[in-house]
């Protein structure tokens, strides 16, 4: 009996079983298909192809996946959706999870943990296969992630969970030493205006350039700040740096715990008449902590310190898809390791 040729009108198709029989074939070969296309025969596959030009079908794989005991879905949290940090980062968990045969379903938690919890349920009831996380560090969203880690595998990025899970981010006691040891060494030693208290690196990071200072032969100098959880880091950094050069700084060398933080102290030094940068004829010097796209056209162009995103985004995702069996780990055995902090570059520009 020769096959069935699919018709050139397309009735109301609602289901993969509609569509297979409009195409002509078996549920399982055009699910088959549409898992992975290069997984049937050429033949199979333009005749699958011309119907779906046809019908215009697009089958649910949400409602698919929720089928299946393991959904070729990957969850991504992450706590801004904005910040160029997570925007690079999960443009590169997409690349290369849509190269394995993964779609990577991104949520943000705007800084909200109940947000955080309401994204976790979601990925639960969608059976996701693995999940990469920033997380914010609260108790509340720990609790969720923890259930959540004894379901699937789970990735935590830029800010570490708990010493078991798997972590990749930037070395901060690496990062801030390198750039406290060169503000030290070329003029004053820098006071430290810290981040609002959003996750585990404000913590983090302000210990960091505690210790770098103590390294360098320097007591740390901490500008006080008001406990805020605002992502809004470049409001926050020049309300702040507007309060301290009106008190008076304890130096005239600033190092901000982030970049976005640096850009609102620049705005602040700018508005009181301050000139920034290295030479002689400056009255301050600012210093910041990310690389950010925009740090090189800043005004100065801001020295900071480079984290690698892509490289961050890689290691991880190919941690989950080797806890996935998708792959073997890399002959060095990095993406076996549990904790990999990641080395970070001096970027020496005109502020400091």
């Amino acid at each position: 009996m020769a096959p069935k040729t699919p018709s050139t009108e397309a009735p109301e198709i609602r289901t993969m079983e509609d569509f297979a029989a409009f195409v002509g074939l078996s549920r399982p070969t055009v699910s088959k298909y549409f898992n992975d296309p290069a997984s049937v025969r050429a033949k199979t596959r333009a005749r699958i192809e011309q119907a779906i030009g046809t019908s215009g079908f697009r089958p649910n794989m949400f409602a698919v996946n929720l089928k299946r005991r393991r959904t070729r879905i990957l969850g991504v949290i992450i706590p801004n959706s904005i910040d160029p940090f997570y925007m690079e980062l999960t443009r590169r968990i997409e690349e290369i999870a849509e190269d394995a045969g993964y779609f990577a379903m991104v949520l943000s938690s705007k800084g909200q943990p109940e947000l955080e919890a309401e994204a976790i349920e979601r990925f639960e009831s969608m059976n996701i296969a693995g999940a990469i996380v920033a997380p914010l560090g609260r108790a509340q969203g720990q609790v969720k992630l923890d259930s959540l880690a004894s379901r699937v595998p789970l990735i935590y990025v830029d800010s570490p969970g708990h010493d078991d899970t798997p972590f990749f981010g930037t070395d901060n006691r690496l990062s801030f030493g390198l750039i406290v040891d060169y503000l030290c060494r070329s003029g004053e030693p820098p006071c430290f205006l810290g981040m609002p208290g959003v996750n585990r690196n404000a913590t983090a990071r302000r210990i960091a350039y505690e210790e770098a200072m103590v390294r360098a032969g320097h007591a740390p100098c901490v500008l006080d700040i008001p406990e805020s959880l605002s992502w809004d880091f470049e409001k926050f950094g020049h309300e702040q740096m507007q309060a301290h050069l009106a008190a008076g700084l304890p130096s005239s060398t600033v190092l901000c715990a982030n970049d976005r933080l640096a850009f609102g102290a620049l705005l602040a030094a700018w508005e009181a008449g301050l000139s920034v940068g290295h030479g002689g004829d400056c009255a301050l010097r600012v210093a910041g902590h990310d690389d950010h796209p925009l740090a090189r056209y800043a005004c100065p162009p801001l020295t900071t310190v480079a984290q690698d995103y892509a490289e961050i985004a890689r290691l991880a995702t190919n941690r989950l898809l080797v806890m996935l069996g998708e792959k073997e780990a890399d002959r060095g055995g990095v993406t076996s390791r549990d904790q990999v902090l990641l080395n970070a570059n001096l970027m020496l520009r005109a502020s400091a």
